[in-house]
């Protein structure tokens, strides 16, 4: 098992998959600052002073996060922080169905008003999950920048 976790091409698929699902998942939040702190909003679990300043931070921070993956430049800790917001994701979506708002997650749209797609994209976060918590668990760093 240790074997296939530390086989050097399945974590680079696994560095490229996650790398550019975050890039991908920046874009539209980039070039459209406001329908995405619209999105946070509709969540209702930030303060409206954070709202602004989250929607101008969590894409950037998707893009360092993106680009440090496929690059191999801070790789491990880029592999943290993509586990840590794909948590703080689902989470976020589980309370909204917890409390009966149903939206779609905004995560590469904005947000608006859906029928239970909530549980959709947990499913896609809990199945990003399993190749992000694999970049953790793998001692592969070829075609990285990390130091030996």
């Amino acid at each position: 098992m240790r074997k296939l976790i530390d086989n050097d091409l399945l974590t680079m698929l696994s560095r490229l998959l996650i790398g550019g699902m975050f890039l991908v998942a920046s874009w539209y939040k980039i070039l459209e600052p406001s329908d995405f702190a619209r999105s946070i909003w509709y969540y209702h679990l930030v303060p409206g002073y954070l709202i602004n300043l989250m929607s101008v931070i969590i894409p950037w921070l998707e893009v360092v996060i993106g680009v440090a993956l496929i690059l191999g430049l801070g790789y491990r800790g880029a592999a943290l922080w993509s586990n840590l917001l794909l948590i703080v994701f689902v989470i976020a979506l589980s309370t909204t169905i917890v409390r009966g708002i149903s939206i779609d997650c905004g995560c590469f749209k904005a947000a608006e008003q859906a029928n239970h797609s909530a549980w959709k994209a947990i499913l896609f976060d809990l199945a990003a999950l399993i190749p992000a918590v694999h970049l953790l668990a793998s001692r592969s760093r070829r075609w990285t920048f990390a130091e030996s």
